[in-house]
């Protein structure tokens, strides 16, 4: 239980980064949402792989190299699903893009992320 706590405060502060970043670079920078939300999830996602190795699953005593390929293939799921995701809300439903990504990144973080970290990132 102590793991699934500690991941979802690993995935709270990562989201925290990710939120920040996509709008900053959408209402600052003046990106496109697609684009603000792809970089706002490469830093959440670097964020939460940082975490996720050192606090959370205790990866540290594993080979870095192949929890950071393991991840990167997860994290590329990630990707694909966040940012389809929101550009499906946003495009086709007609979210607003915060919604839009509150609502993808909830769906993908618990139904997606920790079981594919837990499972195989960090076994």
């Amino acid at each position: 239980m102590a793991t699934f706590v500690k991941a979802q405060a690993s995935s709270l502060i990562s989201t925290l980064i990710d939120f920040s970043v996509t709008f900053v670079c959408k209402d600052f920078l003046y990106l496109w949402f697609v684009y603000a939300n792809f970089i706002g999830t490469v830093s959440g996602g670097v964020t939460n792989f940082a975490l996720g190795r050192f606090w959370v699953f205790d990866g540290t005593k594993k080979n870095a190299p192949g929890q950071a390929i393991k991840y990167i293939l997860v994290w590329i799921g990630n990707l694909l699903l966040n940012n389809g995701g929101v550009f499906v809300f946003v495009h086709y439903l007609g979210f607003t893009v915060l919604l839009a990504k509150i609502v993808v990144s909830l769906a993908v973080g618990i139904g997606y992320n920790y079981f594919m970290q837990k499972k195989f990132v960090f076994a």
